[in-house]
C-alpha cells in the first residue's frame, strides 16, 4: 500500500473505530468482544483497503466483517472465553449514550434478543442505516430485514417490560 492509500486509511480508522465499537458492543453486550471484533475487521480492511475505498464503501464493509464474525462467534461456543467469578480491576467506561440516560437496562435487555435480530437493531436504529443498506450488509433480503428488525423490537420491548420499563420504544422507519 503506498503512503496516500495508508494515510487515508489511518484516517478512516481514527474516526470509524469509536462508532464501530459501540455498534459492536450493542450487538454483542461486552466491551471486550466489541474490542476484537473491531479490531479484526479493521485489520481485514487493511488487507482491501484500496479496492474497498475506490469502491467508496469502507464503513459498509467494516459492518459487515463485525457482523459476520459475531454471528460466527456466536456459533462457535467452544471458541469463547469462559466467564470468571472476579473482573478485572480496570474496567473501561462505556460511552455512547445520550446525556443523563443510562443505557444498562437497554443493553442487558438487548442481551436477550437474538444475535440477527439484534444486528438488524443496531444497523436500522442505532446506525440509522436504510433497509436495503442493512440488507446488503447483512447479506439478506429487504424483507428479512423488515422481519428480523420487527421480531427483534417485539423481544426488546419484553425484555424491557420484564426490567419494568414500558413504552418510548420509536418505531423504526421502514424506507428503504
Amino acid at each position: 500500500m503506498d503512503r496516500g492509500a495508508e494515510s487515508d486509511f489511518r484516517a478512516w480508522v481514527l474516526a470509524r473505530r469509536e462508532p464501530l465499537r459501540r455498534s459492536a458492543y450493542l450487538m454483542c453486550g461486552d466491551w471486550f468482544l466489541a474490542d476484537d471484533l473491531v479490531q479484526e475487521a479493521v485489520a481485514r480492511v487493511y488487507s482491501v483497503w484500496p479496492r474497498v475505498s475506490v469502491r467508496g464503501a469502507p464503513d459498509a464493509y467494516a459492518r459487515r466483517i463485525v457482523v459476520n464474525l459475531l454471528v460466527d462467534h456466536k456459533r462457535r461456543p467452544w471458541r469463547r472465553e469462559v466467564p470468571v467469578d472476579q473482573l478485572p480491576d480496570a474496567v473501561g467506561e462505556a460511552t455512547g449514550y445520550a446525556e443523563g440516560l443510562d443505557g444498562t437496562d437497554v443493553v442487558e435487555s438487548l442481551a436477550a434478543v437474538p444475535p440477527r435480530q439484534r444486528a438488524a437493531l443496531v444497523l436500522r436504529v442505532w446506525e440509522d442505516l436504510s433497509v436495503v443498506e442493512t440488507a446488503q450488509i447483512l447479506g439478506c433480503s429487504t424483507g428479512t430485514v423488515k422481519s428480523q428488525t420487527s421480531r427483534g423490537l417485539a423481544t426488546l420491548r419484553t425484555a424491557l417490560a420484564e426490567r419494568g420499563i414500558t413504552g418510548g420504544t420509536a418505531p423504526v422507519k421502514e424506507t428503504s
